[in-house]
Formats: C-alpha cells, structure tokens, sequence
C-alpha cells in the first residue's frame, strides 16, 4: 500500500504508486503509524535529490522528518518547496542569485535560506494549510511555472501547457495567448524563475 508523502502541484499529499524523481521535506509530518496528521512544520521546504552520498532512510520513522516525493523540480517549486543547500547546492546558490536579481536587481545581495522560506511562506498558504494562489497574464509568466485550469495543474513548458500527473504529463495543448490565469507556483518563485532559474521537468514534458 502506498504512503501519503507524494506530493502534488498544489502542495497536497497523496497515496499513490509513482515516486517522482525529487525528494524533500517540510517537518515532521506523520505519526508513529506513518499517517499524516498535519500540513507542515515550519517554514523550511526543501526538494532534494533522490540519491546522495550512499544515505538511506527508512520511510516515516517516528519522530523524524516525512520523506516526500515530488515527480520532479517544477511540480516541488509549484508547491512551494526550494532546493536544498547540501545536497543540491548548486541548483541552491543559483535559485539565491535569481531570488535576488528578482527581488533587489543585484545578484550579489544574496538572500539567507531563512529569509528566502520566511517569504516563500507568505506566498504559498494564506492559511494553515491552505494554498495561496494569484492571477496573472499567462504571457507574462516563464516556463517552469505552475497553473491551474478547471481543477488541473498545467506546466507553461515552452509554446504549451502541460498536464500534470503524478506520473508525468499526460497531455498538451497550446498556451493560449491573453488569458489570465490562476497561478499555483509561489509568487516570489515566479519572479526568481523569471529572472532566470529553469527548474527541471520531468522526460515526459519533452
């Protein structure tokens, strides 16, 4: 049977088969029965990598923080997540130096880790548990970028938007020009993806 620690576009948790190909975490989770009992704790969310340096964990071990999946780095930035500055450090300092392009115009003003989850936090639940979303002009927004459509997430993925599933994007269709849209992926993260951080995709984006 599988856990609830998958993780969709719009931060929520499901039960199913398919893994993903990120990893992260937002707190302690579940209980001494691997059930969920809340939303989050606190304010840092992390996407990792599935795999480093050789370290293994047992899933949902009381008292240790929920192993999440997420199917890949735009469905974990669309949840309100950030990369993780051990193992993803890389993907970690570039996410810094777009944030502060975005938000000061200069890249070498870089944000702490607390100061970059504090804001993410405001942006992504407008209350305890519950998602926050905005509207915007979908031809303002980059690739990368999280929407939602009649109960769907889409990706904005090049010229089309992509159907999420938790097992890759099932369809596409063509961006359709001068709409307004809901937006799922926090705002401030839009801006740091605007302002040049591509979060990865799954194969099946294409």
């Amino acid at each position: 049977m599988s856990l609830q620690n998958r993780v969709t576009p719009w931060g929520d948790l499901v039960a199913v088969a398919d893994r993903g190909l990120m990893f992260g975490n937002r707190g302690v989770l579940h209980d001494a029965n691997k059930r969920i009992v809340r939303y989050n704790q606190g304010q840092r969310w992390i996407v990792c990598l599935l795999e480093f340096r050789g370290r293994h964990r047992p899933i949902m071990r009381p008292g240790h923080y929920t192993e999440l999946f997420f199917l890949d780095e735009a469905t974990a930035l669309a949840a309100g997540h950030r990369p993780c500055a051990e193992c993803r450090r890389q993907k970690y300092e570039a996410f810094r130096c777009a944030w502060a392009s975005a938000q000061s115009g200069r890249a070498e003003t870089l944000p702490s880790a607390t100061e970059i989850d504090a804001r993410l936090h405001e942006d992504r639940l407008s209350a305890p548990g519950i998602r926050r979303t905005y509207r915007a002009e979908i031809a303002a927004l980059p690739d990368g970028v999280f929407i939602e459509s009649d109960g769907e997430a889409w990706l904005i993925w090049r010229t089309d938007l992509l159907r999420w599933t938790p097992g890759g994007y099932s369809w596409r269709i063509p961006k359709p020009a001068g709409s307004v849209v809901t937006v799922l992926t926090p705002h401030a993260t839009v801006e740091t993806i605007t302002a040049g951080y591509l979060p990865s995709a799954h194969p099946s984006a294409g």
